[in-house]
């Protein structure tokens, strides 16, 4: 905030008044400290509200002053009674300070208003182009998984549960022109910690698998449809349960599911 916002902002007013919390007033003395206008702006506010107190200071009464003067004994000349201020100036005085300080509040308290409501907008924003993108990419997962469904060039290869998981089920979605596969492991249970499941294009005459790719981030693909490399040849595909990062040959104790082109 520019020093002329700042002091117009109506908050040297709430400092002098003694108004202000005590980090609040600390941070005012702060910029008193490193600013010569703002210093010196706080000294005129100071010595406005002197000037109109003053007006307001007790008097003694010519009667009081006599009874004062006859216990001194005092033989000077009568006091010369000077007329008082008028009572109407001072309430208006009084009126015109009660409505500075009314004015000041509410500028104050409307600035911290508007500072919130910008924050609120702000986070409001972020938080609605967050979910904008998450749905973006969920979407464009599910017009994905359509297309390759959809797809009448590819080969769907059924592949059923084994031994060690027999209600286990996949699909591969192999289109032969292109040698693009496609996993659909929505029928895999989630793998254990530390495992990850590889998908193997086998020859079986005689039995020779090739890795085409590993199953990763399971746990995070709603669609668990999973694009992996492609197979030139294959008269099966299987997948077995592997540790992370793969394994050079598969480990046929952890077949979960295997299938026929």
């Amino acid at each position: 905030m520019e020093t002329k916002e700042y002091i117009e902002s109506g908050i040297l007013e709430l400092y002098v008044y003694g108004l202000l919390s005590e980090s609040e007033s600390e941070e005012v003395a702060s910029k008193a400290k490193n600013s010569a206008e703002i210093n010196s702006e706080i000294i005129a506010i100071e010595k406005a509200i002197v000037a109109l107190s003053s007006s307001f200071s007790p008097f003694h009464s010519v009667a009081n002053f006599e009874k004062i003067k006859e216990k001194l004994e005092l033989k000077h000349a009568p006091v010369i009674t000077l007329e008082s201020s008028s009572n109407k100036m001072q309430y208006l005085g009084w009126a015109a300070a009660l409505l500075l300080l009314l004015g000041v509040g509410y500028q104050y308290n409307e600035l911290n208003v508007s500072s919130s409501q910008v924050a609120a907008t702000k986070l409001e924003k972020a938080t609605l182009e967050k979910e904008f993108k998450s749905l973006k990419i969920k979407n464009t997962a599910v017009e994905t998984s359509l297309a390759v469904v959809r797809d009448t060039k590819n080969t769907v290869v059924g592949l059923g549960g084994q031994a060690v998981a027999p209600e286990s089920f996949a699909k591969v979605y192999w289109n032969q022109d292109t040698k693009v596969v496609y996993v659909d492991a929505s029928g895999l249970p989630e793998p254990p910690k530390g495992m990850v499941y590889q998908v193997w294009a086998l020859k079986l005459d005689p039995l020779t698998p090739t890795s085409i790719g590993l199953l990763e981030n399971f746990d995070k693909n709603d669609q668990k449809l999973f694009a992996v490399n492609n197979a030139n040849e294959a008269q099966a595909f299987g997948i077995t349960l592997e540790p992370a990062g793969g394994s050079p040959t598969p480990t046929m104790e952890q077949l979960y599911t295997l299938g026929k082109v």
